[in-house]
């Protein structure tokens, strides 16, 4: 078989682990051959392809971010766009897809099977927001540069007492703010799934001072006040209908300032959560995805996706992948609102 695969959506570490396994796996096990499409959806759309074989995929296991680029092009927004990208997989002689991405690559590569396409997906987000794996590769690595940044920051506030207000990804769900944040040791942590009180948050931070501990706040970028919207850069929406978020943090910062009387400074960890190397997790269950998304393909076995659950790899349809976001729920966040304030 001729094999494409391309990586869409936002850039995650581990991308490159799974096109390395599926590629090592499909030219020495099964005797497949592979062509890379080049910046997601994107690739397939305008024909950009770039060469994939063994000696491509050498030495990237380490290595952040994709070597095949992404974007967020949506082919269903672009008149004949699923027709292009038909004519143009049978001129290239492309058997079938491995799409690598979250929601809405996954989303597209769900309506493109039941349109006659052949794709297997792997699941990648730093968000972790995919219902049907347990574990997303990438976001173990944002959750550790997150953790890192906490860390660092916990010196500096305890040194100028200030409060911290520390902003990290996470449009509808906030596994990234209660991961980073518990490991962190945060003092309060603010997710999408749960509109916050500022006034609440601010005697969690003045109860923080009385210990002679500068405070700490975690806050997912969707994370919403109870009488407000989401804060936003501007109105204007990508290709898949998202806003792009930002400001929250310090939105956040000034309230608590002015409510406590005490400095507060904000710090957007933003796109550091994406980059560099990933971790050893990230590495290995990249890895298996790649294994047996190429076996998936091997098998004709189409319209799945890869997915973790418990410690094995399992395939489930993929519009079970799309269906609907993975939040955190009520009982994780009252975890960890035992150390709120404290």
């Amino acid at each position: 078989m001729r094999i494409g695969v391309l990586t869409g959506g936002g850039d995650c570490p581990g991308l490159n682990a799974v096109i390395r396994a599926v590629v090592r796996k499909g030219i020495s096990t099964y005797g497949h051959e592979f062509v890379g499409f080049r910046d997601g959806w994107r690739g397939p759309l305008e024909g950009i392809t770039r060469e994939l074989g063994i000696a491509q995929v050498r030495g990237i296991l380490p290595r952040g971010g994709t070597i095949l680029g992404s974007s967020r092009t949506n082919p269903f927004k672009i008149d004949g766009g699923v027709e292009k990208i038909k004519s143009n997989l049978a001129d290239l002689g492309v058997d079938a897809l491995v799409a690598i991405g979250g929601e809405d690559t996954l989303g597209v590569a769900s309506r493109l099977t039941d349109l006659g396409v052949n794709v297997v997906g792997v699941p990648k987000t730093i968000d972790n927001d995919l219902g049907a794996t347990d574990y997303t590769f990438g976001f173990d690595t944002a959750v550790n540069i997150a953790m890192e940044a906490i860390d660092r920051l916990h010196t500096t506030a305890e040194s100028h007492h200030r409060t911290l207000v520390v902003e990290v990804m996470g449009r509808h769900a906030g596994w990234i703010a209660l991961h980073a944040g518990l490991a962190g040791g945060a003092n309060v942590i603010l997710l999408p799934e749960r509109q916050f009180d500022v006034d609440q948050v601010a005697t969690y931070v003045e109860k923080r001072f009385q210990t002679q501990y500068s405070p700490i706040v975690v806050v997912a970028e969707g994370a919403q006040p109870l009488d407000g919207q989401m804060v936003l850069h501007n109105q204007e929406l990508d290709s898949f209908g998202h806003v792009r978020l930002g400001g929250i943090g310090q939105w956040l910062a000034e309230q608590l300032e002015s409510k406590t009387g005490k400095e507060a400074r904000t710090v957007v960890l933003g796109h550091i959560q994406r980059g560099g190397t990933p971790t050893a997790f990230d590495r290995v269950l990249a890895t298996r995805f790649g294994l047996h998304a190429i076996d998936a393909v091997h098998e004709s076995d189409f319209g799945k996706m890869v997915a973790l659950r418990g410690t094995d790899i399992v395939r489930v349809p993929l519009q079970d992948a799309t269906r609907e976001l993975k939040t955190v729920p009520v009982e994780r966040y009252t975890e960890a609102e035992v150390f709120f304030g404290s």
